[in-house]
């Protein structure tokens, strides 16, 4: 007899389960049908289903052919057993003889220890394992290549299934019912702030009612209307005129349009389809393969190509769940939630956002920079909060402590309401002070500065009290660009820039690329430790076109006004005399041009690096301006990466050695009379800002949200009286001075 075409044991179990599928029987009753119903027709003497009852738990949930009693009683952590592999892998297991084979694990209230043949599968949806399908023999049977495809097919309808709720509130049953109840996530602070709103996901969450379709034809149909549809949508981003015929942006649109044409992957699409899916489940089957075969890959460039197609893939199921494909109706104050998101993808939802929870990212990533620059309140690593929440489900989140609360209990929400409430009388306090300045009670003026890297930020400089830009990141625009801005994009932009300053000071920082921050166009080195890398103003030097053509854009733009240059990660005066040349050629070139000159050109450093703080005298008499860059001095101090959570709060910036190296480069600066600021995070804590005002610092630049706080309570404290809190500290053995100074500011009642 031969052996049926492939796929034909799917279809087969497909229709006898599709009234199983449709009734309005109970989950129970549905889970002891399906598992009949498939070793009936696979015939086989055991069919069980575990599903997960927590994060890492399995649980079994219907059994034909093993202990009944043993049903809701058998558990099993994943990676345990045969069963807990594959839920921990995502990946099959075929084994004529299960009890010999390398991990099996016995379960005795089951009593399955005397099948052999064993053949399981994951449940899982777009790569999230919610469970295992299993069959079992007493002989020693090898399950064929059919066999195994059917039982997947059957696994991703279970899941479907699973994901829609169908088998929850049974009697015994501790499987809780996805996407109901209240969910907490402790997560990574990234942008301060507190909102409440709307989920809205970035990535398509489609929970489907009907997974199985008895008209092939009429899906096949709607996947080729969508598939049309998709193809359009490549074709206009190729045909933009943003992005340019030839170069590495437009080969990457190119290859993504090959993908959306690639008849491999269509007719896999088609294939589940054909075997009985609806046209989404077959798409999300796929989208599963894909997702497994990106978390075995190593090769950074393979996995990028496999992005693409798992992208395209959430381009497809928008388009066939009728879901928004366009960001233009994001209701106003929504939470984005998504597994990550680039710059430019959080540029196009813009300030219609609330606020931002994402379930990857870095403290230092490309999304926190924009996210800081809108004001928008954000949480990071928030475990599987993209897989738990559904468009329009409620959100909290609390920026300020890293938490985030998924349709909350009605306490919770009152007490989060209630901080919003006491956070919105804070700002009309400080917006009082907007006009007054940071002057403290022993008569010191502290000049606060703001950071800024969008136009976006600008009109945070008149409402935040600002006195100026202190570092403007230029690299923000090269970010989110699809290619280099030409040079007279960048000169016109630079000039819209100073037209929002309205006569305040703007220090632009070049290109601070390189490390964690890659261009899209630019292929990244491959480095042990970019941190430490070919980045910034080694890169600058090295790239000199690319430095000329800003400085030249810069130079154009200001259009005869003051013009602040400073240069990020100078870590030895000979790079500084090197940049600070390119300047006065740069100038010298455009004289003889004939462009009109800035009125005056202040050229400065970062001082990101302790090596530069050692410089030689020469340096701090050249230099105009000195920016200490606490964010990447803080990490080269304490040899702490600050994108490794496990250490990059391990060091306190208020620690002695840190606070006192910064007295050290403040006192260097007096000596030659160079100004100096510091800039950063820190900068923006009200507590750390009078600490450094107290070691002499003068002029602070920091987030516009912060400066209304910072301000307050600089105006309270008389910085000579701190400063003798610190030095005491510092002479009693204190490992930080955080602990005097906050006892100090709490007697106060000013914390």
């Amino acid at each position: 007899m031969n052996a049926p075409a492939r796929g034909a044991s799917s279809r087969v179990l497909l229709q006898k389960l599709r009234d199983v599928l449709a009734s309005r029987e109970g989950g129970q009753e549905r889970l002891d049908k399906i598992v009949r119903v498939i070793a009936a027709t696979m015939e086989t003497e055991v069919c069980s289903i575990y599903l997960r009852r927590d994060a890492r738990t399995l649980e079994l949930c219907a059994t034909e052919g093993l202990n009944a009693e043993a049903v809701h009683r058998t558990r099993m952590r994943f990676g345990q057993g045969l069963v807990g592999r594959v839920a921990e892998t995502g990946r099959p297991v075929n084994t004529a003889n299960a009890p010999r084979t390398q991990g099996f694990r016995y379960m005795p209230e089951t009593g399955e220890e005397i099948y052999s043949g064993f053949l399981g599968v994951p449940i899982q949806r777009l790569g999230e394992a919610l469970g295992v399908l299993v069959v079992q023999n007493k002989a020693e049977r090898a399950f064929s290549d059919d066999d195994l495809h059917g039982l997947e097919v059957i696994a991703m309808v279970i899941a479907e299934m699973t994901e829609a709720g169908a088998f929850t509130g049974t009697a015994g049953a501790s499987v809780v019912t996805p996407h109901q109840g209240p969910v907490f996530f402790k997560g990574v602070q990234g942008q301060e702030g507190v909102a409440e709103g709307p989920v809205l996901l970035h990535d398509p969450h489609i929970v489907i009612a009907e997974p199985v379709s008895d008209d092939p034809e009429a899906e096949l149909a709607r996947l080729h209307v969508a598939l049309h549809k998709l193809r359009g949508e490549v074709d206009r981003m190729l045909d933009d005129d943003a992005v340019e015929e030839t170069g590495e942006a437009a080969e990457v649109l190119q290859t993504y349009a090959m993908f959306a044409r690639d008849r491999s992957w269509i007719a896999r699409i088609e294939q589940g389809i054909n075997e009985g899916l609806a046209a989404e489940v077959a798409v999300e089957k796929e989208q599963s393969s894909i997702r497994q075969r990106m978390a075995r890959m190593s090769d950074p460039y393979l996995r990028e190509r496999f992005h693409d197609l798992d992208d395209l893939s959430n381009r497809l199921l928008r388009l066939l769940s009728g879901q928004r494909s366009e960001k233009g109706g994001v209701p106003h104050g929504a939470i984005l939630v998504a597994r990550n998101i680039g710059p430019a993808e959080l540029l196009d939802y813009g300030r219609r956002l609330g606020g931002v929870v994402l379930e990857e990212g870095a403290v230092s990533s490309h999304a926190v920079i924009v996210a800081r620059a809108l004001a928008i309140p954000l949480v990071l690593q928030c475990g599987r909060v993209a897989r738990e929440a559904l468009d329009g489900d409620t959100i909290l989140v609390d920026g300020d402590e890293g938490l985030v609360h998924l349709r909350p209990e009605d306490s919770v929400r009152t007490a989060f309401r209630e901080k919003i409430a006491m956070r919105e009388e804070a700002q009309q306090k400080y917006a009082e002070l907007r006009d007054l300045p940071a002057s403290a009670l022993c008569g010191s003026i502290v000049s606060l500065h703001m950071n800024a890297g969008l136009m976006a930020d600008l009109p945070s400089l008149t409402g935040s009290g600002a006195e100026g830009v202190g570092l403007y990141r230029t690299e923000l625009q090269f970010l989110v660009r699809s290619k280099v801005p030409r040079r007279a994009e960048q000169a016109a932009l630079y000039s819209r820039i100073l037209d929002a300053g309205k006569g305040k000071r703007v220090v632009f920082r070049t290109l601070d690329i390189g490390s964690d921050k890659v261009l899209p166009y630019m292929r990244p080195a491959d480095e042990p430790n970019p941190a430490l890398g070919w980045r910034a103003i080694r890169l600058g030097l090295d790239r000199r076109g690319v430095m000329r053509m800003q400085l030249q854009s810069l130079i154009r733009g200001a259009k005869g006004r003051p013009l602040s240059v400073m240069f990020p990660m100078i870590a030895q005066f000979e790079e500084f005399k090197a940049a600070r040349k390119m300047v006065l050629d740069e100038i010298e070139r455009e004289r003889k041009l004939g462009h009109v000159l800035p009125s005056n050109v202040e050229v400065g450093a970062m001082l990101e690096t302790p090596s530069l703080a050692f410089a030689p005298e020469a340096f701090f008499e050249l230099v105009d301006f000195i920016s200490i860059g606490g964010n990447d001095l803080k990490q080269f101090f304490f040899a702490a990466d600050r994108e490794n959570e496990r250490v990059r709060r391990r060091y306190d910036t208020l620690n002695v050695s840190y606070l006192s190296f910064i007295g050290q480069i403040v006192g260097r600066c007096a000596e030659h009379q160079t100004p100096v600021s510091f800039c950063g995070e820190d900068a923006g804590r009200p507590v750390e800002a009078a600490c450094f005002a107290a070691m002499g610092l003068r002029a602070l630049s920091m987030r516009p949200a912060s400066i209304g706080p910072v301000k307050h309570l600089l105006r309270q404290v008389d910085l000579d009286e701190i400063r003798t809190v610190i030095d005491y500290a510092r002479t009693s053995g204190a490992q930080s001075v955080r602990p005097s100074v906050e006892g100090f500011l709490r007697e106060r009642g000013l914390i």
